[in-house]
């Protein structure tokens, strides 16, 4: 756990404090031709393959009430990166990342629901407060996300500022993979 609070401490600043991401360069997908209105891959495509990578959702604030954790004025895309040796960065709709909820793979979150660091600002004394959860059920409406939680330590007492949510490692597929994960990364099929 110490690890996954460094890691997010680490980026928190960065994230926070409104720097842009950028799309490391990865290999482009095939090119496509279309054939009677059907797509067809046009040389080798390669053998899909899973990335573990890490995800970071952000909002302008946050709160837990109870077993909730509320975040608004959450971001349409979120921030997904992959470590060393892959360096893939990318963005995915926070939409599909929420799909992760009730997707039946071994790998989901619907059966190993993912611990987070969730890191808001305090304006007033300029610091950070965090919380590590574990996300259940989560629940979208506008710009509004709700997940049920178990805190595993921490609270977000005095956060009144921005947020950003530094979800467990998932196993991704590359950009290639031909299924609803696809659009995960930039320049994904």
């Amino acid at each position: 756990m110490n690890s996954l609070r460094l890691s997010a401490g680490l980026l928190t600043a960065f994230l926070l404090a409104g720097a842009s991401v950028s799309s490391v360069a990865q290999t482009p997908p095939a090119p496509t031709a279309t054939t009677q209105g059907h797509p067809k891959t046009v040389g080798k495509a390669g053998k899909p393959h899973l990335i573990p990578s890490m995800i970071v959702l952000n909002a302008r604030g946050a709160k837990l009430q109870g077993k909730q954790l509320i975040l608004d004025g959450v971001s349409p895309n979120a921030i997904v990166f992959a470590d060393r040796p892959v360096r893939a960065a990318g963005h995915a709709l926070t939409a599909h990342v929420i799909e992760e909820w009730s997707n039946n793979a071994p790998d989901s979150f619907a059966k190993d629901p993912p611990n987070a660091t969730v890191s808001v600002l305090n304006k007033a004394k300029a610091s950070v407060v965090d919380a590590v959860l574990t996300l259940r059920a989560p629940k979208l409406d506008g710009d509004k996300l709700t997940f049920d939680v178990d805190v595993l330590e921490g609270d977000l007492a005095g956060a009144d500022g921005a947020v950003s949510v530094f979800m467990d490692i998932i196993n991704l597929p590359s950009p290639r993979r031909t299924s609803h994960r696809s659009a995960w990364y930039a320049g994904a099929n």
